[in-house]
């Protein structure tokens, strides 16, 4: 089993507050119960395309314990006087091992939607996609989620439909193809 990815950066959020970007652990699960089971319905929906008021305990063991061979995953944790939270997940999947092939998810708390948590977490996924030589990254996203497409596009990804499903787009990105090249 290959070992989790080494990143680990400590960030200054926009309220002050101290925040911390690393793998995630099997020692998250209560953190990650908490960070999904208070996240908007809105969106849960759009993360997980459907209703969802909690995880099942199958979903969270899979969340907390990545199979590093296929997966890599961060949270962002924050730190403050009531304890640690987690404000944000991403992760990418590799979907199909023969086709260096990815496909990325990403929640943030309602809270630090629109703070640049996500752009800097994207940005490590993508970061790590390359260095295991995948060359294409791709996610799901409801049509109409117009904020994250905005978001996706503005990484360069390109959104195509989904043949399908009508309510879904795919966002997809050339791994290869270097931003300003």
């Amino acid at each position: 089993m290959t070992a989790p990815p080494e990143t680990v950066e400590n960030w200054t959020l926009l309220d002050g507050s101290a925040a911390t970007m690393r793998p995630i652990r099997a020692s998250d699960m209560e953190l990650e119960r908490a960070f999904v089971r208070n996240l908007s319905p809105q969106s849960k929906f759009k993360r997980f395309m459907g209703e969802l008021k909690e995880l099942s305990p199958e979903q969270l063991h899979a969340f907390t314990h990545p199979d590093h061979e296929r997966e890599s995953v961060y949270v962002v944790i924050r730190s403050s006087v009531a304890g640690e939270e987690e404000i944000a997940v991403a992760r990418y999947m590799v979907v199909e091992p023969e086709a260096k092939s990815c496909e990325f998810a990403i929640t943030i708390a309602d809270a630090w939607q629109g703070k640049g948590v996500a752009g800097r977490l994207m940005r490590t996924l993508i970061r790590d996609a390359r260095a295991r030589g995948l060359e294409t990254m791709h996610g799901y996203v409801l049509g109409a989620n117009a904020r994250m497409l905005d978001f996706v596009r503005k990484l360069g990804f390109r959104i195509e439909f989904d043949r399908d499903d009508p309510a879904v787009r795919i966002a997809r990105l050339d791994l290869q193809a270097r931003p300003g090249a």
